[in-house]
């Protein structure tokens, strides 16, 4: 294949994991204000699960191509951009477009990952990162000593979160099911079973005044459990509807009835607060801000990767060519940690 030539995996359409298509077509040059990244690894989260399902709220009109964040090195350069940066690695949050040998970025959307980290190790860190650090220090804001309920802790965004929070010194209740208790116990983590207990009684008797903070990816009856087990001053943060995946109809609804909630709860007079976490908020009103905080919150979470303060967890690495197989073994709920597709 001629070298000046990148490969993109398509999505077409609502199809099975063997739907996606495999493309190859030129390599674009960078524009003004834009560099060239060669992708050395993105990752496979569950939004691009519910794109496949064509239940991402607000997925791009199919085809194309997916890939919510990556790690790369930039390769070229457009007008206006320091030359410098060629040959530097960065992490990007994308959306869609991750899934690709090659992506065309703006500069400002490039944050450099610090020396020492592979690729796939940092690639763990962005989205889920970004997502897990926001949650908890620029939305919960729980204090040190604290105690907190992470649903999913085992999970993408559940396992850097419970991380984060013990390096901050908070501690950490979070559901999974019984093969991961042994790792979650390993990170200092309480384990709840969320297949054979139930999870608010349980976690009363651990934390009887309720605890600090619950963060629910869950969605749907399970947010109105995560707002009961919140203490006087509690926060809830919402953010993902898990258990509408497989549904059909509106893929909006979802969202717009758990943010009615979010507004209810907000409105009543209880010192609890509820919120929807959306890791875009800003990005179009305050464009500036936005790029400047993520940039800021993402060198907080790979700096710490760095320090061993948090660990990688990447559960397989397939080449972009099995994105199938990659997006297969993800949707299948038995790995633990991201799944990760390199060049």
């Amino acid at each position: 294949m001629n070298p000046e030539q990148l490969t993109e995996i398509v999505l077409p359409g609502v199809v099975q994991p063997e739907g996606l298509q495999l493309r190859h077509r030129p390599v674009p040059a960078p524009g003004p204000g834009q560099v060239l990244v060669r992708m050395e690894a993105t990752g496979v989260s569950f939004a691009e699960q519910q794109m496949r399902r064509g239940r991402y709220y607000d997925q791009p009109p199919f085809p194309f191509v997916p890939g919510y964040d990556l790690v790369g090195t930039v390769d070229r350069v457009g007008e206006g951009v320091d030359a410098s940066l060629v040959g530097t690695r960065v992490a990007a949050l994308t959306k869609t477009g991750g899934w690709a040998s090659h992506l065309l970025l703006d500069a400002a959307d490039a944050v450099p990952v610090p020396a020492g980290l592979r690729p796939a190790e940092a690639e763990t860190a962005v989205l889920n990162g970004i997502t897990a650090w926001q949650m908890l220090h620029r939305k919960a804001r729980v204090a040190k000593g604290g105690t907190i309920l992470v649903h999913g802790a085992s999970g993408g965004v559940g396992s850097v979160l419970v991380q984060l929070a013990r390096a901050a010194g908070i501690q950490v209740i979070g559901t999974a099911s019984a093969r991961h208790h042994d790792a979650l116990r390993a990170l200092d983590v309480t384990p709840v079973d969320y297949r054979t207990e139930d999870v608010p009684a349980r976690v009363r008797e651990l934390a009887p005044d309720g605890v600090d903070a619950v963060f629910d990816h869950v969605g749907g009856p399970s947010v109105l459990d995560s707002w009961r087990m919140l203490a006087p001053g509690g926060t809830l943060v919402a953010y993902g509807s898990a258990s509408t995946r497989d549904d059909t109809g509106s893929k909006q609804w979802p969202v717009l009835k758990l943010l009615g909630r979010v507004w209810w709860w907000n409105s009543l007079p209880n010192r609890r607060h509820a919120y929807f976490f959306n890791v875009w908020a800003g990005r179009a009103l305050t464009p500036a801000r936005f790029r400047a905080r993520l940039r800021a919150d993402l060198g907080e979470v790979l700096a710490a990767l760095r320090r061993g303060e948090i660990t990688a967890h990447v559960a397989a690495e397939f080449p972009l060519a099995e994105a199938a197989e990659a997006l297969r073994l993800a949707e299948s709920g038995t790995v633990s940690g991201k799944v990760i597709l390199t060049p």
